[in-house]
């Protein structure tokens, strides 16, 4: 299977990062990855060339933005980051996460975003959405 283009992304700014020449990298291509050109590089080739660019000093930038760690059966950080934008979108941003917490606590039995499930994500998400579809 073919790398997508975000891999290959990657493996340009692995590329520029790691200081490789033309010279360097065609040759890393061919015998690392197994292929003369990126657009013909696979899965196993791709994670090949990673690991040499990580051999040479390359660390992928980690994304930024609220962790929550491991949080087995919760609600995904995007679902939860949904749920505050249509929060926002329905209050039109009178109210803050205080309200949204009180509106979780008295409809779904549940004091803080950090504690839904997430089978009950897709409800709250439903509900907020239908809730902002009558109020315009």
């Amino acid at each position: 299977m073919k790398i997508s283009r975000n891999q290959m992304k990657l493996v340009y700014v692995a590329k520029t990062k790691t200081r490789l020449n033309e010279e360097q990298y065609r040759a890393a291509l061919v015998e690392i990855g197994g292929v003369a050109s990126l657009t013909e590089l696979d899965v196993d080739g791709f994670e090949a060339l990673v690991g040499l660019f990580e051999y040479l000093g390359f660390a992928p930038a980690e994304q930024k933005g609220r962790s929550y760690g491991n949080r087995p059966g919760t609600a995904t950080i995007g679902q939860i980051e949904l749920i505050r934008a249509l929060w926002q979108e329905y209050t039109r941003a009178q109210a803050g996460e205080d309200e949204l917490n009180k509106w979780l606590e008295r409809t779904w039995k549940i004091s803080s975003l950090r504690f839904l499930r997430k089978e009950t994500a897709p409800k709250v998400i439903t509900a907020l959405k239908s809730m902002k579809a009558r109020a315009a």
